[in-house]
């Protein structure tokens, strides 16, 4: 296969293993470019990307914007807080003068389920969907796989855990997604009112004590307990949270085997994690940041060869 089967990313959920093995073989290309002293490619010169974040993002933000310019695109980097949109503008209205400006490719992270679907129907550019509320955040999820292929040599027939917020986690659910299609073996584990209802009819398995999850599995994704989303209380308290489910290097060192820990950011240092755990040769989650781009690159650069053709 040497293009991707859909002309935008909207959600692992569309695409077809192909299409994984594809961005994981281009992003190994991009992977010794940014290892380089000069990083740069003129891929995609003639190519304008706009960045649109409606929601607060450090890391995904520049990760993205890393990678557009590493490829030499044209960067248009849009932060809704301190737009129009503060005015009552529009998403539609918004983008639609964004690409007045003949933009290529838009990078969208917004708090509405399916922004990016909305403008994949009405907007003439490839869409790539950096997170749209509790639904999916592809890009994280497939860093995520790059970087278990990476460690372990490849994803299928692993045992891969996701701890904690899993209700309000678009990183659980487009990991979900990218792990099942590559044949690994899921499990999620936290408090019962942060794993949802239907998470069973997804092939995965829930698990109520960290410490039989963790003898189970190759790896841990520790997500963060997302506050921000939360209208009311999911759970007594921090302290509690950490007791049960919150991993630190006594547990780790108990463990049977050497498991490998990752992280998607940002890091709740003594919640989800301690330090000395994130800090250990078994955490992954600095060459997740920089897989992150060479991710992004592939991704771009494979959908943008797909622009005016």
């Amino acid at each position: 296969m040497s293009e991707l089967s859909v002309n935008h990313l909207l959600g692992i959920k569309y695409l077809k293993k192909e299409d994984i093995d594809l961005i994981f073989k281009t992003a190994d290309h991009f992977k010794e470019v940014i290892n380089r002293p000069i990083k740069k490619v003129p891929s995609l010169r003639d190519i304008t990307i706009a960045n649109l974040f409606f929601e607060n993002s450090t890391r995904t933000r520049l990760s993205f914007e890393l990678a557009e310019k590493r490829l030499s695109a044209d960067v248009i980097n849009f932060s809704a807080a301190s737009s129009s949109v503060k005015k009552g503008e529009t998403l539609i209205d918004t983008v639609n003068n964004i690409l007045a400006m003949k933009v290529d490719m838009v990078v969208v992270r917004h708090p509405n389920p399916g922004a990016g679907i909305f403008l994949s129907k009405h907007v003439d550019a490839s869409i790539i969907n950096a997170g749209d509320g509790t639904h999916e955040h592809p890009t994280q999820a497939l860093l995520d796989s790059y970087s278990i292929r990476e460690k372990l040599g490849e994803v299928k027939g692993k045992k891969v855990l996701i701890v904690g917020d899993i209700k309000h986690s678009r990183v659980a659910l487009s990991n979900i997604f990218a792990l099942k299609l590559q044949g690994a073996e899921v499990k999620v584990c936290g408090p019962k009112t942060l794993i949802p209802k239907y998470i069973e009819s997804l092939g995965v398995s829930v698990e109520t004590n960290l410490i039989k999850a963790l003898e189970w599995c190759d790896v841990a994704n520790m997500l963060r307990v997302q506050n921000e989303r939360m209208e009311i209380s999911y759970f007594p308290t921090t302290r509690e949270y950490t007791q049960q489910f919150g991993l630190n290097k006594e547990i780790l060192n108990s463990l049977n085997k050497e498991i490998v820990v990752m992280h998607p950011g940002p890091i709740n240092r003594g919640v989800e994690i301690t330090s000395d755990v994130a800090d250990s040769k078994q955490a992954i989650i600095l060459d997740q940041v920089q897989n992150g781009v060479a991710v992004r690159m592939a991704v771009i650069y494979l959908l943008a060869s797909k622009i005016n053709r």
